[in-house]
């Protein structure tokens, strides 16, 4: 897809959810909308470093929940509009994977996902005894009134869409141009790509704090949706499993494959919290991932790629 055509393609999505918060009443659709566009954005931000980089982060719920807490406690002290809320969580999460990318990314493979899932933990940890924020006991946020929508959960499904583009357009961007390529460098051999002229640590230090910005962007409005945050929820193992299994199943070299992936799984997962129980999900995330593990490990992206080099021969 040409550069044009796929930013028009996101301006066609932004106009059709605004006509979509003028035409559809029915609250949940927002609801359920919000959660599966916070999926695409962690699902992206994942693959900045999971996928083009090659380095697993299982510490994925930190990063959200830090985010979550960041705007807890800004507004505690002075209650600043969204996009603020939105921005601080953006940074704080960033400045923190920074500081973890360079203390961590001299690791690799299993050494890696296991210091990431450790900063989850410490986060949590320091969460809990954190009283300003609510501590075990959780904190409610009040929403103040919506200024443009008739309604606050469509100012938040309409905010989650621009995070899900801004998300999606920097990934491709980053996938095409020369640092997705000394990314991908970094994946295939990092030894061989360091030898050969590309700046690895410089590189492994912005994909750590550009995915960190990103879920900690993503869990920012998070308190302003649930209205009551407690650690269990922020930290919760849904977002760390998810953030994984959505761009493996959609295809991890790609910046299509992890929207592809939160579409589907985070679709299907509400259907299922409706239909059957939330119970489900993670069985229904679990049940995909092995499948597509054994069939089609490449995700649906490099299946789509076989099928089509298959008929082009």
């Amino acid at each position: 897809m040409r550069a044009t055509g796929f930013w028009l393609a996101l301006g066609a999505v932004l106009l059709a959810a605004l006509a979509m918060t003028a035409l559809v009443a029915n609250q949940y659709y927002y609801f359920a909308g919000y959660v599966v566009l916070q999926y695409v954005v962690l699902a992206t931000a994942w693959n900045i470093l999971g996928g083009y980089t090659g380095y697993v982060n299982f510490g994925s719920a930190g990063f959200f929940a830090l985010g979550a807490y960041s705007a807890v406690a800004l507004t505690k002290l002075s209650a600043p509009p969204l996009p603020v809320l939105i921005l601080a969580g953006g940074v704080v999460s960033g400045l923190v994977g920074l500081a973890t990318g360079y203390l961590t990314l001299r690791l690799r493979g299993v050494f890696f996902a296991i210091a990431t899932l450790a900063l989850s933990v410490v986060l949590h940890t320091l969460i809990i005894n954190w009283d300003f924020v609510g501590g075990s006991r959780g904190a409610y946020t009040m929403r103040p009134p919506p200024l443009v929508f008739d309604s606050y959960i469509k100012l938040l499904f309409v905010t989650m869409l621009l995070l899900a583009l801004v998300a999606v357009g920097a990934a491709r961007f980053i996938e095409r141009s020369w640092i997705g390529r000394g990314l991908a460098a970094i994946r295939d051999n990092e030894q061989a790509a360091a030898c050969s002229g590309v700046p690895t640590l410089r590189l492994k230090l912005f994909a750590t704090t550009t995915s960190g910005f990103l879920m900690g962007a993503a869990g920012a409005p998070f308190p302003l949706y649930v209205t009551y945050l407690d650690p269990s929820s922020a930290f919760s193992l849904a977002y760390a499993v998810n953030s994984i299994a959505m761009p493996l199943i959609g295809g991890t070299t790609s910046w299509i494959g992890p929207v592809i992936g939160a579409l589907l799984l985070g679709t299907a997962q509400q259907v299922a919290t409706v239909t059957i129980s939330s119970a489900a999900n993670l069985l229904i995330v679990g049940l995909l991932l092995v499948g597509f593990v054994i069939l089609a490990p490449e995700g649906i992206v490099g299946l789509w790629r076989k099928l089509a080099g298959g008929r082009r021969q």
